[in-house]
């Protein structure tokens, strides 16, 4: 965020009504591509357009290709993913048994490459990561979020609550300010959102490739001029557990287009 952002962040809650402090409820959420343009909505809507199915179909191709010491592909322990994986990004973040906490499906995808492949995993926001994440993902698409269901989550869910409901960073704000209060507004020109995950990994026009929720969410505290936590902490695993769970029932979009 560079400085006329900054004044236009503080312009918009200056002029802003009290802050209503409260979660959307359920019958009133909209996924962001409810507060596209019409030109944007047209580029998620066909896939021949939709630039983050070049990533899909990378995955694809990475789904069936042999790595690690072991030689195995994705495919070799999960067969045809649009079976397999139909309804499993739905779920993530999961709770992971061995581990005691959450794993988003990034996450997911390395541990199998370290248990079942031994391969090296893959950084966070690399090509070939979010392929996989977004092939995986696009299997989900029209399928309920489901994420946040697990009991052993709740506790989990609830860090992610605090978090989103925390204030911080020079501007003093939290998410719950933008995006359950002041959602529908405008911050320089570009709609505020409800930040409901739907479309993850998603491309994004600023960014001119396809981009994780934890990017997102690190830009958002970066923003706010805070520090921001680092790829794969408690603290955003638990954000985007929250956020994916308070989305549950909307249909999965990935990928998602947005500005």
């Amino acid at each position: 965020m560079n400085f006329w952002r900054a004044i236009a962040v503080a312009a918009l809650f200056a002029t802003a009504p009290a802050l209503l402090a409260g979660e959307i409820p359920p019958d009133s959420r909209r996924s962001g591509y409810a507060f596209m343009g019409p030109e944007t909505r047209a580029i998620q809507d066909d896939d021949t357009s939709n630039p983050g199915m070049l990533f899909v179909l990378d995955g694809e191709a990475l789904w069936t290709k042999k790595t690690g010491s072991t030689d195995k592909a994705c495919a070799d322990c999960h067969g045809d993913a649009r079976s397999s994986m139909k309804g499993v990004a739905a779920r993530y973040p999961a709770f992971d048994k061995a581990a005691g906490h959450p794993v988003t499906l990034d996450q997911r995808i390395n541990l199998c490459r370290a248990d079942h492949q031994q391969a090296t995993p893959l950084p966070y926001e690399s090509r070939d990561l979010l392929a996989l994440s977004a092939f995986v993902a696009h299997q989900s698409r029209g399928a309920p979020i489901t994420a946040g269901d697990d009991p052993q989550l709740t506790p989990f869910v609830e860090q992610g609550r605090a978090l989103f409901m925390q204030r911080e960073g020079q501007l003093n704000l939290a998410c719950t300010n933008c995006h359950d209060d002041n959602f529908d507004r405008h911050l320089a020109g570009a709609p505020i959102t409800q930040a409901q995950p739907t479309g993850y990994p998603l491309y994004r026009l600023e960014w001119q490739t396809l981009g994780s929720l934890e990017r997102r969410l690190r830009s958002c505290m970066t923003g706010v001029r805070a520090q921001a936590y680092d790829y794969g902490t408690p603290e955003l695993v638990a954000l985007e557990l929250y956020l994916m769970s308070r989305a549950r029932g909307m249909p999965m979009e990935t990928p998602a287009v947005r500005p």
